[in-house]
């Protein structure tokens, strides 16, 4: 979508914070407009001339990206309010004046880069990984259906972009939350033959303070997963299992 005043010029306004903690403010940019335009292109070309509207010099925005293809899920920002790939954002397709900000639910870095470690993190609690020991050859892995194949390849297509934990509101620095990312991995990982000797120890995990029960069922997660992953059928799945874990343990 062209410019209002100017076709052939692309307005851009992005949120800027210099560092950890420090004040926030906007600057409005203009790039020259041209067919199949992204938002990672935009932000190039501010590198490559960073002066804002009013003809000032100022220092390139700050972001992060990696693959271009949305499979890594390190350009997530806000564009126009919407949580998003910044890789797959075409400019044709946005209102415009386009606003980039950083999700508000993590730390900024700066500018447009934030601290997704608390992500990590839940990862790491959930025991997100199948730990088979590789010293030596354990033959041939376990087969199972594919249709079991087809729904585990879905799940595992989550990037850790953080889409989901931004338009969840149970997910922030109020709440500990583990979010609906890490949720579905526990149903990833143990729905794998191998990966199922643990599931107990993930279903607890995701049992305590911040667990599967602190879902508000808002399903904003599914609304804006890039990778359109069935997160709320993954916690659905996931909380069913760990109740009957929850009586299993209490009769047994």
């Amino acid at each position: 979508m062209a410019n209002e005043t100017d076709p052939k010029m692309v307005e851009v306004h992005v949120k800027r914070q210099e560092k950890p903690g420090a004040p926030s403010q906007w600057e409005v940019f203009r790039v020259k407009y041209r067919p199949n335009l992204n938002v990672i292109a935009v932000l190039q070309d501010l590198q490559i001339r960073p002066v804002t509207v009013e003809g000032k010099a100022t220092t390139p925005p700050a972001w992060e990206s990696a693959c271009l293809e949305e499979v890594c899920g390190s350009c997530s920002m806000l564009i126009n309010g919407k949580p998003r790939q910044a890789c797959t954002a075409l400019i044709d397709q946005l209102q415009q004046p386009i606003r980039l900000e950083p999700f508000s639910k993590f730390p900024v870095i700066r500018d447009l880069i934030v601290d997704r470690s608390r992500m990590f993190d839940h990862l790491k609690q959930v025991r997100a990984w199948i730990p088979v020991d590789g010293t030596y050859d354990l033959g041939q892995g376990p087969r199972y259906s594919q249709e079991l194949a087809l729904t585990r390849y879905k799940m595992s297509e989550c990037m850790t972009c953080g889409c989901c934990l931004e338009a969840c509101p149970q997910y922030g620095t109020h709440s500990p939350f583990i979010g609906p990312q890490a949720i579905n991995q526990v149903r990833l990982f143990n729905t794998h033959p191998t990966g199922a000797l643990n599931a107990s120890e993930r279903l607890e995990s995701v049992m305590g303070e911040g667990g599967i029960t602190d879902c508000g069922d808002a399903q904003n997660c599914v609304k804006v997963c890039p990778k359109k992953i069935p997160l709320t059928e993954s916690i659905a799945e996931v909380s069913r299992a760990t109740t009957l874990h929850a009586i299993k343990t209490l009769v047994g």
